[in-house]
């Protein structure tokens, strides 16, 4: 059985290694696929949309033929888009492959699935896409207020920002730097690190976390 285990995290800073560990050991144990029969697509982008190369490349081995099954660590890993994680389970089925999300417990394809599971995994995927658009909704109105505010006008940018004709604009490294203070604000990582990790002074990543609703947190 050939098996594509598809990986995603949102930013270049995080680590695959956890996922990997996970889809792959299903494929072993659970797939009685061997290691030479696996195949690992990554990613390192938002879920938002399919416009991802890691997963451009699953689809195109998912509709040659040349894949099995896929194996998905959790729902919100493939898709945080209900619309897209549904075409993508039926893509991948009507090519004749099954699809497994580990975590969520949730297979189809293989003979198994019950209408509960799709139930079950539509109920997901509306979650995981409802949350990504609460975070994108708490990012603008944390811009809005920065930008009505004094010291906006008057200071520099926040960490992960620069301006552009008095606008307040994503720069290059917020995806990076909104994952780093999520972890720092997880207690997985120091602000020591952080600093180091994003070239800045600690308090630099204090005054960040102070403004925690300007990334989503």
């Amino acid at each position: 059985m050939a098996v594509g285990c598809y990986v995603r995290v949102s930013t270049a800073d995080q680590n695959l290694d956890r996922q990997i560990d996970s889809t792959t050991s299903f494929a072993q144990d659970d797939l009685g696929a061997t290691l030479a029969d696996v195949e690992v697509f990554r990613d390192k982008s938002t879920g938002t949309n399919t416009d991802r190369s890691g997963y451009r490349r699953l689809m195109d081995h998912v509709d040659s033929g040349e894949v099995d099954a896929v194996v998905v660590h959790e729902i919100s890993r493939m898709a945080r888009s209900l619309q897209d994680l549904e075409r993508t389970v039926s893509r991948v089925t009507d090519a004749g492959a099954e699809v497994h999300f580990v975590r969520d417990g949730l297979s189809f394809g293989d003979g198994k699935d019950q209408p509960m599971h799709r139930l079950q995994m539509q109920m997901l995927g509306a979650f995981a896409e409802w949350q990504a658009r609460v975070k994108q909704m708490n990012v603008r109105e944390g811009i809005a207020a920065r930008q009505q505010s004094e010291d906006y006008h008057h200071g520099p940018a926040p960490l992960g920002f620069s301006k552009d004709d008095g606008q307040l604009v994503e720069a290059d490294n917020y995806h990076d730097v909104v994952a780093v203070l999520d972890m720092v604000q997880k207690d997985e990582l120091s602000k020591r690190k952080a600093a180091q990790r994003l070239d800045c002074a600690r308090s630099t990543i204090g005054r960040a976390l102070d403004r925690a609703e300007l990334y989503g947190l």
